[in-house]
């Protein structure tokens, strides 16, 4: 869209998606890249762990065979415990960016996760790294519990966005949080981007409806049966709900309301 009128902005970036996707849990190769086509998304995330340190090297890697000129990395900290490990994890994934030509890109979703059962993320480990972080330059997404005072002082240290759960990572069980989801999105002056829980095109559509800025999705789409029509129908569902969010939703009524009044109507 022209003037950036509705582009999602995080950090100093614009983008016209607001649909993010990960790249784990594929069955193929050829499954991930063709669901990031139709997802028409314009940032991937991939866990730092998973990357080899230096891909000049190496030509079979699956970062290699994706557009970066039109693709934008979200390197993200999966597998830290601690803050500490988050950090680290964050300045390989810078470098991995250089090597890919994004060398002005110090983005980094940060996750410190140490519950191994639920996969929650860590509120203290979350608040310490992202303060590092942020003094180091780095423009900060962290994933969080749906706890709106947490995302508050997220926000107050200068993160570029806060990245609610909305149930727990890879559950598919949705939007558990509804109404402290309502409470960040309320009052936080950056994007807020669901993350984790959602199964559904409908779900996808229904955070958006709440006005959240975008979605991040990785398991429905590689899981499910046809990832490539799934990641069509992710795209769809949450522009969908973008562009009924802007609309602005007809006031709920307790009686019914007839679409063809009586009134003024000629007798004959």
């Amino acid at each position: 869209m022209k003037n950036n009128i509705d582009k999602l902005k995080i950090g100093d970036k614009f983008f016209n998606s607001r649909l993010m996707l990960g790249t784990g849990k594929y069955k193929t190769t050829e499954d991930a890249l063709k669901s990031i086509e139709n997802s028409d998304c314009e940032i991937v995330t991939v866990a730092i762990r998973r990357l080899p340190t230096d891909l000049r090297n190496d030509s079979t890697s699956f970062l290699k065979k994706l557009d970066w000129k039109k693709l934008w990395l979200l390197p993200n900290t999966a597998g830290s415990q601690t803050a500490e490990e988050a950090i680290r994890m964050a300045f390989l994934g810078h470098e991995l960016a250089c090597q890919i030509g994004q060398s002005d890109n110090f983005f980094v979703k940060l996750e410190v996760i140490s519950d191994p059962k639920y996969l929650l993320p860590d509120p203290i480990g979350t608040l310490k790294a992202a303060e590092f972080l942020i003094k180091k330059g780095f423009t900060v997404l962290p994933y969080i519990n749906a706890d709106p005072m947490l995302a508050l002082h997220l926000e107050d240290l200068g993160c570029a966005t806060v990245m609610p759960l909305g149930s727990p990572i890879g559950s598919g069980q949705g939007l558990n949080n509804l109404a402290n989801l309502k409470i960040i999105i309320e009052n936080s002056s950056v994007p807020v981007i669901i993350d984790a829980g959602i199964g559904t095109p409908s779900e996808a559509t229904q955070a958006m409806e709440l006005g959240a800025s975008g979605v991040l999705l990785n398991t429905a789409v590689a899981q499910s049966k046809n990832p490539s029509q799934m990641a069509l129908a992710m795209q769809l569902a949450v522009k969908a709900g973008r562009i009924g969010y802007l609309a602005g939703q007809m006031e709920k009524k307790y009686y019914a309301s007839a679409s063809s009044p009586l009134e003024h109507l000629s007798i004959i």
